[in-house]
């Protein structure tokens, strides 16, 4: 989990930042973190993001005439971030991470230091950071969705006509295609990137409008200033604090999307028991599925992907519990925020590649797959039996109950659904429209449609967009 550091200088008396306890941040553990995504949320990461939105405000203050042009120009030469490691010096001292920053940015900058957080409350910084840091993020979770969902594209066209058994409740119910069930995929990828894109617009404010956010020690001219700069749109009507229903939105978008995830492979999962044995994770020379049984060839992957979906939604939970703060702020969000929204987009973007990999290099056993089908006794075409019977004149009803009690027969006694019913006395079908009922091709004559819809899909994803 991820160190947690006091926002205020209100917190206990041993500060996070003290040799005794962490003095850097670790979101999740280093098992599950990419290196850029790590960077983004790392103390460095933080720190340099922070200056950007000092830099900004002093860009607006200088607009307006209230800090000297001079002064900015020669703050923005002179400052850069400071280390993880002189902040936490200072916190010693402040019990306030923020407070620490700005004194350790300052004693570098000369006289020109009494200029660095003007008219600014620690929260015009945090939060306004906090979007640039969040932006940022969203964009590697976005470029990860895109790839995964390019790997479903291709296995999906891979596996178009790939014939396997559709199950409902885990039991036989009609036949698909492997392809079909990857086009699904792709489509749940595409709504997981629109949630995300809109939860992205939704974060990408900033504030710079003091300790309630009426601008009392400021100018709303300098909000909107550095917001340009940032590329952010000032917070509308925010208090201390942008409102957190914003970063509530953004964390359930990551929970959504970790769900697919952890759909998709749940399926992987049950297609790999020994007793379906339909797909196969990758399993590299030399690789050990158990330190007790040799034969074995687990899918972790796909374990490990449902495990850390648990991880991304409960931080949805979170965000949603941080929304409700008490009047124009208070800090209880604050704490469980810095654990929850790096932890969150650091398991996803992990899950994300371990996804891409999974799907590349899955083994699909075909074979197995029509095996599997064909193991029902036909029982899957007793729909287009039923429809067939009701077709030449039958009451639905009546012909529910012959092919019912004949598909029971089939299953109990391991017998050939097409048999029984052709010795079925009470059956009134021609040969050729109980041909028609079990004519594989016919029963999947529609798949094409799935797949030209997915084609469109990814077409339109590939023209360029025109100003």
């Amino acid at each position: 989990m991820t160190t947690l550091h006091n926002t205020d200088g209100a917190g206990g008396r041993l500060s996070p930042w003290s040799p005794t306890a962490r003095s850097r941040i670790e979101p999740v553990i280093p098992r599950y973190s990419r290196p850029a995504m790590q960077h983004t949320w790392s103390d460095e990461g933080k720190l340099a993001r922070w200056l950007e939105v000092e830099l900004a405000a002093l860009e607006g203050w200088s607009e307006i005439g209230a800090v000297p042009a001079d002064a900015v120009s020669r703050i923005r030469e002179r400052a850069t971030p400071p280390s993880p490691e002189r902040v936490a010096e200072i916190e010693e001292r402040t019990h306030h991470d923020l407070a620490a920053f700005v004194d350790a940015v300052a004693e570098e900058l000369g006289e020109d230091g009494r200029w660095f957080h003007f008219g600014l409350t620690s929260s015009d910084v945090l939060d306004t950071a906090l979007a640039l840091q969040a932006r940022e993020a969203c964009l590697m979770i976005l470029d990860g969705l895109q790839k995964a969902q390019a790997a479903v594209v291709r296995r999906a066209e891979e596996h178009r006509g790939t014939v396997m058994v559709g199950r409902t409740h885990g039991v036989h119910a009609e036949p698909i295609t492997f392809g079909v069930k990857l086009a699904g995929w792709a489509f749940e990828l595409e709504r997981d990137s629109d949630r995300l894109e809109r939860a992205l617009a939704g974060i990408s404010v900033g504030k710079i409008s003091g300790a309630v956010g009426i601008y009392g020690g400021g100018d709303p001219e300098v909000e909107r200033v550095a917001c340009a700069r940032l590329g952010l749109m000032p917070e509308p009507v925010s208090t201390q604090v942008v409102p957190r229903d914003r970063h509530a939105e953004l964390l359930s978008a990551l929970a959504a999307c970790a769900a697919s995830l952890e759909r998709f492979a749940t399926e992987i999962r049950h297609l790999a028991r020994t007793e379906v044995r339909e797909v196969q994770e990758p399993f590299g020379r030399g690789q050990k599925g158990s330190s007790a049984m040799p034969h074995k060839r687990n899918p972790i992957v796909s374990e490990r992907l449902c495990g850390l979906a648990r991880v991304v939604r409960a931080a949805a939970t979170v965000g949603l519990e941080n929304v409700a703060l008490w009047h124009e702020r208070d800090i209880s969000h604050s704490s469980a925020e810095r654990v929850v929204v790096p932890d969150a987009f650091l398991a996803l973007d992990y899950m994300l590649d371990r996804f891409t990999w999974l799907v590349d290099g899955l083994i699909v056993n075909a074979g197995r797959m029509r095996a599997n089908l064909d193991a029902s006794h036909g029982l899957v075409f007793s729909q287009r039996v039923l429809l067939a019977l009701v077709e030449s004149g039958l009451a639905r009803d009546d012909a529910y109950r012959l092919v019912q009690r004949n598909a029971l027969r089939a299953w109990d006694e391991g017998l050939d659904l097409r048999d029984l019913l052709e010795h079925d006395p009470e059956l009134q079908l021609p040969p050729e429209a109980l041909d028609g009922a079990f004519d594989l091709d016919d029963a999947l004559k529609h798949v094409d449609v799935v797949f030209d819809r997915l084609s469109a899909l990814m077409t339109r994803k590939e023209e360029p967009v025109h100003a």
